[in-house]
């Protein structure tokens, strides 16, 4: 199968990577350790793990996995967790004795919690205790055995964490009141810990790492199915494409975006730890100014975001006292980086924004732009190494160059499919292997790649996929509503948002209580911005709504 654009690949970037160089994650994991034992991995709110730290914090919480909960390789772990150290003391933890890494949007409603643990079978979850009373919710909905709290505090030091648990109890009060039989503490479960000795297990590339949800290309959130093998390809991809711009072992990364979402999991918390550099977490960066402050003390070579953080970051005062001095690279992915934020953010910090593409089906990098770009390009790149990319019809033919069609995938880092989901897998791929994207795009004669649209009708907010026929769903089962559609509406900072379509059989029925309604249950990116209450909604030939006259409406 032809390549052509291999000819624009960066002087230095290998066609294709080895990943049998790896055998596991947890095995890139340890190469780390033993090279940079003494080297900050992770920090937060001013404090900081070395890599050997990491390294001996999680052979505690795996022993505790293993041996006091019995839990055996291949068994479900759902980590509910914002960017905090617990993070990846729980992430390698969980990985060493081959637990599978169950990622939880910490502000997802009962409703949608309960669904993720029912369909990845959690056996375990831990989360952190400001969202107690949502995991109390779940439990008599769900079978699982164990269930391990934490605080914010819980990895800083002495009296920083004591203050901090302290204020957000008692003075803050974000933390809710819930009662769960038979929690066990985090800290209480690494004293436990640290009485046994954990087994590591021998990994594989077949082995399961993460069941990591998301809409696919069509419907309700679904498990992909992310083994070893594909991470550690995608890691080894994106360390042949950046690692000539760094120094191992030196340079420190912003980690802004979600761990739990795909792109900060590989780019931030394996990639960077792969090439022993630091990660800032940020736990809370929608506190733009709490943001900044961070920014401002810390001398970063690396930032990843989407257009949305880059876009609040500049309109956020202090921003221009940020010194950017060591900057190598502003990265960018999730949605797709408008003009003026790359422009702007270009003039602000003398750091071009290097747009990729990914999806959590390919682990996520698909495809890059060099970074070695002086301007924006507008595009997403050309694929990087070991990718195959084709514009395909609806037949699944290759349309070849400058021609419109869906972008298909192939390469080590794809999915092998969705979790218990055998009617999505195949509707994901084509006969010849490709998995649809469900972006339409084309592909120039030099092999950069431009998102043209979305084939399906799915929503994309600050870089979350939202699909309608879940929104929909959830909103008709309020009695007070016949019928309701959801489209995505331009928005300067999100990108889209979601815009409610209405129809009602309560006269009386207001936005507001729509809203509330959503509010209870779907997390915040879900919700519709802007409802419309309407007589009809849009129907096709043969009674689907037909979100497209929505759209054009």
């Amino acid at each position: 199968m032809e390549r052509f654009w291999l000819d624009s690949y960066p002087e230095g970037v290998p066609h294709d990577i080895d990943a049998s160089e790896y055998a596991s994650v947890f095995e890139i994991f340890k190469n780390t350790c033993k090279e940079h034992p003494h080297r900050p991995g992770y920090s937060n709110f001013g404090k900081t793990f070395t890599f050997s730290e990491i390294d001996a914090l999680s052979q505690q919480f795996a022993a505790y996995l293993q041996n006091d909960l019995g839990m055996k390789k291949g068994d479900r772990l759902g980590i509910m967790l914002p960017n905090v150290l617990q993070y990846p003391v729980a992430l390698f933890g969980a990985m060493r004795v081959g637990i599978v890494v169950v990622n939880i949007d910490p502000l997802y409603t009962a409703r949608e919690l309960t669904h993720q643990i029912n369909d990845s079978g959690a056996d375990a979850i831990l989360f952190l205790e400001n969202f107690g009373d949502v995991v109390e919710k779940t439990l008599p909905q769900t079978d699982l055995k164990h269930v391990i709290s934490t605080r914010l505090g819980d990895c800083l030091n002495f009296p920083k964490s004591m203050i901090i648990n302290f204020v957000l109890k008692h003075v803050k009060k974000v933390i809710p009141s819930f009662n769960i039989a038979n929690s066990v503490r985090y800290l209480d479960a690494m004293k436990i810990g640290q009485q046994s000795t954990c087994v590591d297990l021998e990994l594989a590339h077949d082995d399961i790492l993460f069941l990591q949800y998301t809409g696919g290309t069509t419907g309700v959130s679904k498990g992909a199915i992310l083994t070893h093998g594909n991470i550690v390809a995608n890691i080894l991809q994106a360390n042949a494409w950046i690692s000539s711009k760094f120094v191992r072992g030196q340079d420190k990364a912003v980690a802004a975006l979600p761990a739990y979402h795909i792109f900060c999991m590989t780019a931030n918390i394996l990639t960077m730890m792969s090439m022993g550099i630091e990660n800032i977490l940020i736990t809370n960066p929608r506190d733009f100014e709490g943001f900044v402050k961070i920014l401002k003390k810390t001398d970063f070579n690396i930032i990843i975001g989407v257009n949305t953080l880059f876009r609040k970051l500049l309109n956020t005062p202090g921003f221009d006292e940020i010194e950017f001095k060591d900057i190598k690279l502003s990265f960018a992915g999730g949605m797709a980086v408008t003009k003026d934020v790359a422009r702007e953010w270009e003039n602000a910090t003398n750091s071009v924004v290097v747009e990729a593409y990914g999806l959590t089906e390919t682990s996520p990098a698909v495809c890059i732009n060099p970074l070695n770009i002086t301007e924006f390009t507008g595009s997403i790149g050309i694929p990087i190494s070991s990718t195959y990319v084709q514009i395909k019809d609806d037949e699944g033919k290759d349309v070849g160059i400058n021609a419109p069609g869906e972008l298909c995938v192939k390469g080590p880092q794809v999915t092998r499919g969705y979790w218990n989901r055998p009617d999505a897998n195949q509707e994901s791929f084509t006969q010849d292997g490709f998995f649809r994207t469900g972006d339409y795009a084309q592909i120039d004669e030099k092999g950069y790649v431009r998102i043209l649209d979305r084939k399906k009708n799915m929503i994309l907010v600050s870089g979350f996929n939202v699909f309608p026929n879940e929104i929909e769903d959830v909103v008709c089962q309020h009695p007070g509503i016949v019928e309701a559609a959801a489209i995505g509406i331009p928005d300067d900072d999100a990108g889209e948002v979601v815009k409610l379509f209405v129809v009602k059989s309560d006269p009386s029925l207001s936005e507001q209580e729509v809203k509330a309604f959503c509010k209870e249950q779907m997390t915040g990116y879900k919700r519709p911005r802007v409802v419309e209450f309407i007589d009809e909604i849009p129907k096709t030939n043969v009674g689907k709504i037909s979100h497209k006259d929505l759209r054009d409406k």
